[in-house]
């Protein structure tokens, strides 16, 4: 597949070496082969999620949403050890050529945050290197109970990560009880210098554990195992002595006693993955490090820690290796893990200097190529893209070239299941590719205009999903490219005007004197603050990145300019609950309440118009109603339809025969420069 792009602050790397993570990546194997209704019992919480979108989009749109969601490719592994071959913007603790570990899935070449990453000792040997990232979650784990010299502490799970935690606590001055119930582990953790107890059925492991303890009752217990039932917790709070600590470090079920932990004054503490700064967008994506006066041990710090540690020679990980595979023969690799449960350290081997480093793949389809076709390529292959655009332009009867994104999975991925000519990670080959006569970008807000501005420049026709900027000055630069290339067609993807509800209530609304009073609510539903949307420099924030949409929509249905429009927050802590108002030119008036205090199970979008002493209400773009309207009382549609396809196919058909603007471009830029007014 096309190889990665590195992009700022990453590297990129060139594998030698990757460790099958054997508990979460045997959990992500089942759950793939599993049939619908196994997953659907495995993920109740999403299942009541499908529930209630189908109460308000109805069967079919949920159906398809699922069915994209499903069909995503996850990249399985994330314990990597490789040579840095290029280094993104930004990135300075890194050189081309440095041997790191990184959390890149298994792959010949990764492009990893360089947050995400360190520097391998001359003396550690990459294949103990790749147990690193396995060593961070353990030793977070480890950190979490905060454990003292000559402490008891048990490890309930003896699978890699519990084998690397015994070792760790020992390496603190503890003395450790290892659980589990396969003898070859239990004689393994024994071998590291631990007390280790095989768990049979019916066995009273309490009884065992207080004399462990000398009849005090354990300090701490770290629970490394992976089941779904709840009883590993309940014997860690029997176990424990007054105020002793817990930390769940595997997965377990959480049905907790609290008479366990009551008497007793346990702590209960799950920990995160490899160590703060996961899952933070500002410390993965961004590159903003902790301040080490305040956060002494990030996930990078981690890492760094268990490689010392192997030098050290206080962590052992050569026992640990069970099974080696080249990674051409990495089915065989997952079918020892699904297959034999006492399979511990499986290493997948790479050959790394064959590597071929192709950023673009041609794929062999067998189409007919019709005269004056739309050849459009897209930039962009996320699940907007893949779930709702792509679909919509490849049944437009456009001819589908080339599609780029930065990671290999997703380009290739979308390539061979819309029959796309070309994937890529190289946007600048999409750009230069004299076959594509129009670009869709579908990427990231942030960088709409410059890639707007970029395919302008390269004499495509383009097609950008909302919103087209986040700033004026983006703005100015957009509107004076298009305006020294009339030839060219610029297009946002604002699909509600395309509606054929909105389609039919526009048209209601033509003939109509006077003034109209439009109000649309957005049940919008809160999303997380950390989310990208919400980063004022990436996504720009909900009012610009999905309000725009509605601020069109008022746009289309009155016909005429605005004249005023205001802002009103709900509060000033929270931008993205908030009233929009507006007047135009012929003296209507518009309202949008974009909310994110609702409820879900609430329609997400009505549209209502007070006219000409008539009523039109547009529910969830799948009914329209009309109360007191002469000659219309309702439409409806089998399904939800919000005109994406009906956008994309006016965008291709003025490609194809010519004319005008489907949205007209002083239309396009007064909506964004009011919209970017309000943000």
């Amino acid at each position: 597949m096309p190889c990665p792009k590195v992009t700022k602050g990453k590297v990129l790397i060139r594998t030698s070496c990757s460790l099958v993570s054997a508990g979460t990546e045997r959990m992500l194997v089942e759950f793939g082969k599993a049939g619908w209704i196994e997953k659907a019992r495995q993920q109740p919480d999403k299942v009541r999620q499908v529930i209630e979108k189908i109460k308000t989009d109805g069967f079919l749109t949920t159906f398809e949403a699922v069915k994209n969601k499903l069909d995503q490719p996850l990249p399985l592994g994330y314990c990597n050890v490789g040579k840095v071959i290029a280094i993104g913007e930004g990135v300075s603790e890194f050189r081309t050529g440095d041997r790191v570990v990184s959390n890149g899935p298994h792959a010949e070449v990764v492009s990893v945050s360089a947050n995400l990453c360190a520097k391998v000792p001359d003396s550690v040997v990459d294949e103990h290197a790749a147990f690193t990232v396995l060593g961070a979650i353990a030793l977070e784990g480890v950190r979490l109970i905060e454990p003292t010299m000559g402490e008891c502490v048990v490890v309930i799970g003896l699978g890699l990560i519990g084998l690397i935690t015994v070792q760790l606590l020992q390496a603190h001055g503890c003395r450790v009880l290892g659980l589990d119930p396969d003898r070859n582990r239990v004689d393994l953790a024994k071998t590291f210098g631990a007390e280790a107890l095989q768990i049979t059925e019916g066995a009273n492991v309490i009884t065992q554990t207080e004399a462990f303890s000398r009849g005090h009752g354990v300090d701490a217990v770290i629970i490394t195992a992976s089941t779904s039932s709840s009883e590993p917790v309940h014997q860690a709070a029997q176990m424990c002595r007054k105020r002793g600590r817990i930390v769940l470090v595997g997965v377990t079920g959480l049905e907790l006693s609290r008479d366990d932990f009551y008497k007793k004054e346990l702590t209960f503490q799950v920990s995160c993955s490899y160590g703060p700064g996961r899952y933070d967008p500002d410390y993965e994506e961004k590159g903003h490090d902790y301040p080490i006066g305040f956060v002494r041990w990030t996930a990078q710090r981690n890492f760094e820690a268990v490689l010392d540690m192997m030098e050290m020679g206080k962590l052992d990980v050569s026992t640990l290796i069970s099974h080696r595979f080249k990674i051409e023969d990495a089915q065989k690799a997952y079918e020892i893990l699904t297959n034999d449960k006492g399979a511990l350290g499986i290493l997948l081997q790479y050959q790394p200097e064959g590597i071929q480093q192709k950023s673009t793949i041609t794929l062999a389809h067998d189409r007919a190529i019709k005269p004056g076709q739309a050849v459009v390529s897209f930039i962009g292959a996320g699940n907007y893209a893949t779930a709702i655009l792509i679909p919509a332009f490849k049944k437009s009867g456009a001819r589908l070239r080339i599609i780029a994104a930065n990671g290999g999975v997703s380009s290739l991925h979308a390539a061979r299941r819309f029959c796309f000519e070309e994937a890529t990670t190289d946007a600048d080959y999409v750009l230069s590719d004299p076959e594509t006569k129009a670009i869709v970008v579908a990427t990231r807000h942030d960088s709409h205009a410059p890639m707007v501005i970029r395919a302008l420049e390269a004499d495509k026709h383009v097609f950008v999903e909302k919103p087209l900027c986040l700033k004026n000055e983006e703005l100015e630069a957009i509107e004076r490219t298009i305006n020294e290339r009339p030839h060219l067609l610029l297009m946002v993807g604002f699909n509600r005007r395309f509606s054929p509800l909105i389609t039919k209530m526009h048209s209601l609304l033509a003939n109509l004197p006077g003034p109209k009073a439009i109000i649309i609510t957005v049940n919008a539903g809160i999303i997380p603050k950390e989310h990208w949307v919400n980063d004022p420099e990436i996504g720009g924030g909900r009012i610009i990145g999905e309000a725009c949409h509605f601020i069109d929509l008022l746009r289309f249905l009155v016909g005429h300019r605005f004249t005023t429009w205001e802002k009103f927050e709900l509060s000033s802590k929270n931008s993205d609950t908030a009233t929009l108002q507006f007047s135009f030119e012929d003296g209507s008036t518009g309202t949008v309440h974009y909310l994110s205090n609702g409820h879900r199970s609430f329609p997400k979008e009505r549209v209502e118009v007070f006219a000409g002493g008539g009523v039109l209400q547009l529910d969830n773009f799948r009914i329209l109603r009309g109360f007191g309207w002469s000659g219309f009382k309702s439409m409806r549609l089998w399904r939800q339809d919000k005109g994406q396809m009906a956008c994309a196919k006016a965008f291709i058909e003025a490609i194809e025969k010519g004319g005008s603007y489907p949205i007209p471009i002083n239309e396009l830029l007064e909506v964004h420069r009011i919209t970017i007014s309000l943000k």
